[in-house]
């Protein structure tokens, strides 16, 4: 049995097709306002529709997103339950797509078996039957009547299992005269028309799968539809359908859908339960383990894990156990031979005190003396005298960097103006400076710098940054900053000297550093100043930080709280220089743009042509006294004081720019 063009790709028993939406269909005003940008852009009452509604729709899922991304065992278990639901899925259809593959062939081979029994028996009575003599109307009513009869016939021995229905091919043959039916099958809504032109063209059976409707008001309901073109006992064509209703085979594949969709559920729900059980046991012993490592982190070092069991989880927990108390009683081992270190520090240089005072009343008379001694000897007195005023200093710091290491050093803050510490630090530093030829320069010095501080140690922080910068600044000048914005003041020393190489920045905090091994200590530092520097700077809750290139000087910047125990957000001092190598370099980059986007505008008359600077103008400084809030400031720093342009063209002329960083405040790198 052939099988018609019309017949459909799918083997759907309902015969329903779907109508995919277009592109112009559904959604397509969103579509059309979202590709406009009236939700989305900025600026517009839908923008801010839209955010507004972000907004609200993202603050309950913060918790949620929350949760998500520190719970593991929520992942696991989630990505256990889609991964199940996807394969059950994916079985649901395969074998849904099996059952009703089965169900339909088996019911269209014994469909095309009956339809083929039928149409044979049709034939053979067709063709037994004697023609009846008359008039036209006599025959035609013979025609039908042999019709209805052959249908009764036929359909009686379905029992229900399938319909029959006769139609006319002559087109002036009336529906109530030509189509006959059993069942009270209407036959112009359930013959396809796609289906009625294949058997016209044809002599072979032709079927379509479609939907069966009743005359009587019953509901449709899937069936198949084979239909083949005969001849009655007049020899007049006629068409005759064989329609096989499928509701067994409907109910059928809905009970496997129901029993699938049920066992599906149920594999899905108890595959999670196991997930989660699984990865709890997993779970918990790390989520114990953390906890346990943060009260260690907080100095609870007699914190364990509670172990139970042999398996592989107990024996980390008995590791996790043991390397905590290793790590217990190496911490106290380390924290012992700290203390007596630091004992012993103290003790030397206390004990020290008493035989360097005696040596220094010595020397004192053998330095006053000198004058009668030949010159030898009275050198000797000289360089004796100045190494005794370095192992004090070195006493001295060394007793300071102890009470650090302690946890001693207490500061004594209250409110003080940074500009009268920095006058006392230049006021101190000017012989040094004009023995190397250098000087120094403040800038920012306008408005009073008020902080909560402890002016003993911010002076010996300054004391350190100046003297350094003045002994490595090869003679050129030296630029201190003040600043103070937001909730935090500064103070940068700037010099135009050898600076730093890269790295180092990372080193100049470090006890006894020096840049330069062989590089002599002219001022007689001790290698502690600016170990004791950022100690103090830490003590305040603030900053000390370096900046520096190789041959182009170098900039530290002491950022403090305006009030003590304030959190610091920002320095209202760029780290940077605004006059370093790398800015230059830009500034000029962006002078020769500009250069170029003025060669390339119309010539103007010589009268009409506006003067053209060579150096691009300038950010203006913010106004005196205006507070600046230092989290808006960027990293590379946002100026805040401003230069003037004299010392600007000074500082060009001097050196390239740059900002190091030091170890001491004594010299020595």
């Amino acid at each position: 049995m052939s099988k018609g063009s019309a017949a459909p790709e799918s083997r759907d028993p309902g015969g329903r097709t779907g109508r995919a939406a277009g592109p112009g269909r559904g959604g397509s005003r969103t579509g059309r306002l979202r590709r406009g940008g009236r939700l989305l852009q900025d600026g517009t009452p839908g923008g801010r529709v839209f955010r507004i509604v972000a907004r609200l729709v993202r603050r309950p899922l913060l918790p949620a997103v929350r949760l998500w991304r520190r719970n593991i065992q929520l992942r696991v278990v989630a990505g256990t339950l889609l991964m199940s639901l996807g394969v059950v899925l994916l079985l649901g259809l395969v074998v849904i797509g099996q059952v009703r593959n089965g169900l339909l062939d088996t019911k269209e081979k014994a469909a095309q078996v009956q339809a083929a029994g039928g149409f044979s028996a049709a034939q053979d009575r067709a063709a037994t039957t004697p023609s009846v003599p008359g008039q036209d109307g006599v025959r035609a009513g013979s025609s039908v009547n042999w019709r209805s009869t052959l249908v009764e016939q036929l359909a009686s021995g379905g029992q229900s299992a399938f319909n029959v229905v006769a139609l006319s091919l002559d087109s002036g043959d009336t529906a109530s005269r030509g189509a006959r039916a059993s069942g009270e099958v209407d036959p112009a809504r359930s013959v396809p028309a796609t289906l009625r032109q294949s058997v016209e063209r044809g002599n072979v059976p032709f079927q379509k799968f479609g939907r069966i409707h009743y005359a009587s008001g019953k509901p449709s309901e899937p069936g198949l539809v084979i239909g083949k073109r005969l001849n009655d006992a007049e020899g007049k064509q006629y068409e005759l359908y064989y329609l096989f209703p499928l509701s067994q085979e409907e109910d059928s594949l809905d009970l496997v859908k129901t029993t699938l969709a049920t066992a599906g559920l149920f594999v899905v729900v108890l595959l999670g339960a196991i997930a989660w059980f699984v990865v709890r046991q997993v779970v918990t012993p790390v989520r114990m383990a953390a906890g346990i490592a943060e009260r260690l982190s907080a100095g609870r070092l007699q914190e364990r894990m509670k172990v139970t069991g042999e398996d592989d989880i107990a024996r980390l927990g008995e590791a996790f156990n043991k390397m905590a108390s290793n790590l217990q009683l190496k911490i106290q081992q380390l924290e012992e031979l700290s203390r007596m270190q630091r004992r012993f520090v103290s003790d030397v240089s206390h004990e020290l005190r008493t035989p360097l005072t005696t040596v220094r009343m010595a020397a004192d008379v053998i330095h006053e003396a000198r004058v009668d001694f030949d010159p030898v000897t009275a050198r000797s007195a000289e360089l004796l005298g100045d190494q005794l005023d370095r192992f004090e200093s070195l006493l001295s710091d060394l007793l300071e960097i102890s009470r650090f290491d302690a946890g001693a050093a207490a500061l004594e803050a209250e409110p003080i103006d940074l500009r009268q510490v920095v006058r006392r630090v230049i006021g101190g530093a000017e012989p040094l400076a004009e023995r190397k030829g250098t000087r120094i320069v403040v800038v920012g010095d306008e408005q009073p710098v008020i902080a909560e501080a402890d002016a003993r140690r911010v002076e010996r922080v300054l004391r350190n940054l100046v003297v350094n910068a003045v002994e490595h600044g090869e003679g050129r000048d030296v630029v201190v900053k003040l600043a103070a914005a937001g909730g935090a003041v500064a103070v940068a020393v700037r010099d135009y000297g050898v600076g730093l190489k890269p790295g180092e920045a990372t080193r100049v905090f470090n006890r006894f550093w020096r840049a330069d091994p062989a590089r002599a200590r002219t001022t007689g530092g001790t290698g502690l100043g600016l170990s004791i520097a950022v100690e103090d700077a830490r003590l305040h809750g603030g900053w000390l930080q370096a900046w520096g290139e190789a041959g182009g000087g170098s900039q530290f910047r002491l950022t403090l709280p305006r009030t003590a125990d304030e959190p610091l957000r920002g320095s209202p001092i760029p780290l940077e220089p605004e006059d370093s190598r790398r800015n230059r370099e830009q500034a000029a980059a962006g002078r020769a743009q500009e250069a170029g986007r003025t060669a390339s505008v119309p010539a103007q008359p010589a009268g009409e042509r506006p003067p053209l600077s060579p150096v691009p103008p300038r950010i203006p400084a913010p106004p005196r006294g205006a507070a600046v809030d230092p989290a808006a400031l960027p990293g590379s720093g946002a100026r805040v004081v401003a230069r003037t342009t004299a010392d600007t063209e000074r500082a060009r002329s001097t050196g390239t720019a740059g900002n190091a960083e030091r170890e001491d405040g004594t010299g020595g790198r």
